[in-house]
């Protein structure tokens, strides 16, 4: 069996170089492996690092995109994470297995190698993520029951609801048997494994996608929050424009396919 890398790549010069020794780590549970990332121009030494693993590793293709294609920061991941998931696509037939990692400190940190080797040989999954030290921190690409939309989009997220579901997913994952999986809508945690045949009929988008997430969700995670939805310009990101591209991604391939997305309470990257 074959896996496929992908990533996205801006300013991450510092890590690269532990990130593609863990990548190589990852590769050998596979027959072989490809390494897909898609390169946004950077003020650091980025290009000039994949240029020179290029040389070394001739399994690392990029693509280096030198345009401004958006001037929201989600809407521009979600480009460059379709990219990769296009070759997927194309290659479907040679990849059975896909990994979205980020490329930079979060996984650049020595792998425990047995976690995701034992969660290969398990069918109660198509797309896994991870737990991570000190505690998971991804609660922007996280939906999970009650907390099924993005925590922006309601009344004092940024003040409030970050820290109670950042809490509530911490709490779960440490409450659950080591060898169970959590269920859950989105989540990534900067890594995350997918089984491909359910995630050919799925994109990355950075809008916000509230049309498919049914009604009655919304309305759980409203009156969990004690809010209704607002669509506030926080500097950083845009409530009226923009979502974490993940949960779009993720829920499209729960509803239309039926993947499972879990979560596992093991730490990968220790």
């Amino acid at each position: 069996m074959n896996c496929c890398i992908c990533g996205t790549v801006r300013n991450c010069g510092p890590y690269l170089n532990k990130v593609f020794e863990n990548i190589e780590k990852i590769g050998s549970l596979f027959d072989d492996y490809k390494i897909v990332l898609y390169y946004d121009e950077s003020s650091d030494d980025t290009l000039n690092i994949l240029k020179d693993y290029q040389n070394k590793n001739p399994r690392l293709i990029f693509y280096e995109n030198k345009t401004l294609v958006s001037r929201f920061r989600t809407h521009r991941l979600a480009v460059g994470r379709n990219y990769c998931l296009d070759y997927v696509r194309q290659n479907r037939y040679i990849f059975p297995y896909f990994i979205m990692m980020d490329m930079d400190d979060v996984n650049c940190k020595d792998i425990n190698l047995n976690v995701l080797k034992a969660a290969l040989i398990r069918y109660d999954w198509d797309g896994l993520s991870f737990n991570t030290n000190p505690k998971y921190y991804d609660v922007w690409a996280l939906s999970i029951k009650p907390y099924y939309f993005s925590y922006i989009h309601f009344q004092h997220s940024h003040i409030y609801n970050h820290h109670v579901i950042e809490n509530y997913i911490d709490n779960m994952l440490k409450s659950i048997p080591k060898h169970q999986l959590l269920k859950c809508l989105s989540s990534f945690n900067g890594f995350a494994i997918y089984r491909t045949p359910k995630f050919l009929n799925t994109y990355y988008d950075g809008r916000v996608r509230i049309d498919i997430i049914p009604k009655e969700f919304i309305k759980i995670h409203s009156k969990t929050a004690k809010s209704k939805l607002i669509y506030q310009d926080y500097g950083n990101a845009h409530g009226r424009y923009e979502d974490c591209e993940h949960r779009a991604f993720h829920a499209q391939a729960v509803f239309k396919s039926g993947a499972r997305i879990r979560i596992s309470p093991l730490v990968l990257f220790k």
